[in-house]
């Protein structure tokens, strides 16, 4: 069986990889470990996501995400946008997360709180969400598809979950399918801001998948800008 949560870490980076090891496995104990180192630490600067998006992308994106501590605060970023919609605050200046933000999330939005609508792991789903968003653009040529296929075999995971990675990155995006795994409004804004992470909104066809996405997952356009910016001002490490 495939475990959801370690494959996620491993997929956005080694450093996420190792909070969540070391706190024990599940997302809800990586948060109650978390101070601010380990909120600074574990970047998604690296992993497969890195490699897919490549050097350019990773190096403007990474501005804004080199506060993140793995896929825990994913969950902790979707609450906080959330909450400052619910609230009425301006995306342009709200508030984004702290670590005891982070530290005192509601489980509900944690990526391992429910299965998605479809009885996968949501994490899986995740992490579906992740690949169509990077390859919204059509760059992921044979060669660097190539690239990504050794890098996966060099991530040390079993079979299952290799064969569930090289499934999600040969398959076709099929945006329809990923926004109807979502079970709730928890989950259709994790899928929204995982994906913006993946996401250049300087490039047309990527900024039109996104769009296309906040649409289908029902989320008002007010809700889309605060997600838009907790990972654009998220705090640098």
């Amino acid at each position: 069986m495939i475990n959801a949560n370690n494959l996620l870490e491993q997929f956005l980076g080694p450093n996420a990889g190792n909070t969540l090891r070391q706190a024990g496995g599940s997302a809800k104990q990586q948060l109650d470990g978390m101070g601010m180192g380990g909120f600074g630490g574990g970047a998604v600067v690296g992993g497969l996501l890195g490699l897919m998006l490549g050097g350019k992308k990773m190096k403007k994106m990474a501005k804004g995400v080199v506060g993140y501590g793995g896929a825990a605060v994913a969950g902790a970023m979707a609450l906080k946008a959330y909450q400052n919609y619910q609230q009425g605050k301006a995306a342009a200046t709200a508030p984004v997360i702290t670590p005891a933000d982070v530290a005192h999330v509601d489980p509900s939005f944690l990526p391992d709180a429910a299965p998605a609508a479809d009885g996968q792991p949501f994490q899986l789903v995740m992490i579906q969400a992740m690949i169509a968003a990077a390859k919204a653009d059509g760059h992921i040529d044979a060669q660097e598809q190539k690239v990504l296929f050794e890098q996966v075999e060099k991530m040390g995971l079993d079979a299952e979950s290799k064969a569930f990675v090289f499934d999600a990155l040969t398959r076709p995006v099929d945006i329809n399918a990923i926004a109807a795994s979502a079970r709730g409004i928890e989950q259709a804004t994790e899928l929204y801001l995982i994906s913006r992470i993946a996401i250049d909104v300087d490039h047309p066809a990527e900024r039109a998948y996104l769009q296309a996405l906040g649409h289908k997952l029902n989320l008002p356009t007010d809700l889309m800008a605060h997600l838009d910016h907790q990972v654009e001002a998220a705090p640098a490490q």
